[in-house]
């Protein structure tokens, strides 16, 4: 199971933490963090605290790491567990990370949150785009973004540059905007309001949009290969 390592270590390398202190520490990058969410981490095999004679949960400084490396992925990547799980046992395994800027755990959770300026600086481009690209809703508004925003810049960049500007993917945004729209309605009928079911309905979620995206890129090689004949 992934995180078997993070179980075998002792109290040697104090001070361990409880759901609580965890919950301290992660929570202001975090928010949505909970004990149970903690716990279906765990469920799911993505790290495996240590546990007291009593049967608590204690977290090491490494076991922090690797949550505060799911959530990061989760949230600056929107990748379901599953390919969460495999890309922490290819580091485990010592093999090279599939993610983009990430080819190991420190990795990834050194790319810091960028503000605009540093944004549009990585991504080469500039304020105005930005602009376009919040007015098109193809990025939000935000003080501060991660590698998933830097990704679309770029692309925009690179979209421009051949005169496809942000006004012209309304279309792109109305179309996920209907995906997410059915997949919503896939998983209203399991959804639940406990901590726990929550994070399995957004897992599902993440599932579901991974698999409209292969149909989606398919469509799009297929019609652009029947457009070139």
């Amino acid at each position: 199971m992934v995180g078997t390592a993070a179980s075998a270590r002792t109290s040697e390398q104090a001070p361990l933490l409880g759901i609580g202190q965890v919950l301290a520490k992660l929570q202001p990058e975090f928010p949505e963090l909970t004990p149970s969410k903690l716990r279906f981490l765990e469920e799911q095999g993505l790290v495996a605290p240590a546990r007291t004679a009593a049967g608590y949960r204690k977290f090491s400084a490494a076991d922090v790491e690797r949550i505060t490396l799911v959530l990061s992925m989760q949230r600056d990547h929107y990748l379901p567990l599953k390919v969460i799980r495999a890309h922490l046992e290819a580091i485990d395994a010592g093999e090279t990370s599939a993610l983009p800027a990430a080819t190991s755990a420190a990795g990834f959770l050194t790319a810091k949150r960028m503000t605009r300026a540093e944004l549009v600086r990585a991504a080469g481009a500039n304020a105005v785009l930005v602009d376009d690209a919040v007015s098109a809703s193809l990025l939000p508004a935000a003080e501060h973004y991660g590698e998933d925003s830097l990704g679309v810049l770029r692309a925009l960049v690179a979209l421009r540059a051949v005169g496809i500007e942000p006004r012209h993917l309304r279309g792109v945004r109305a179309a996920a905007e209907r995906e997410a729209a059915l997949v919503d309605r896939a998983i209203a009928p399991s959804r639940r309001t406990d901590a726990a079911g929550k994070a399995r309905t957004a897992e599902q979620a993440r599932e579901l949009a991974g698999a409209l995206e292969t149909v989606h890129s398919s469509i799009l090689r297929s019609t652009l290969e029947r457009l070139s004949r």
